[in-house]
């Protein structure tokens, strides 16, 4: 997906709550087991570095996100 596509799906999808705009309580990075991201829809293969993170809303799932997701994930929702 390009830079441009990627930041508006995250946009929208932090507009209409499928993402978090709360910080993370707690985060670490592994090796994907071809998790889904949350930010872009695709499936991570197992060679991908996966960010997870518990939302500070805990009544919202683990989020998972490829890096460069949570990058524009994080940037977006603080520029919001």
């Amino acid at each position: 997906m390009d830079p441009e596509s990627l930041r508006l799906l995250i946009r929208r999808k932090l507009q209409d709550g499928r993402l978090p705009r709360d910080g993370i309580k707690k985060v670490w990075s592994s090796r994907s087991d071809g998790e889904r991201c949350n930010g872009c829809d695709a499936i991570l293969s197992k060679d991908q570095m996966l960010m997870e993170g518990v939302p500070m809303d805990l009544g919202r799932r683990l989020l998972q996100l490829h890096v460069r997701c949570f990058q524009v994930w994080d940037h977006e929702r603080l520029a919001a």
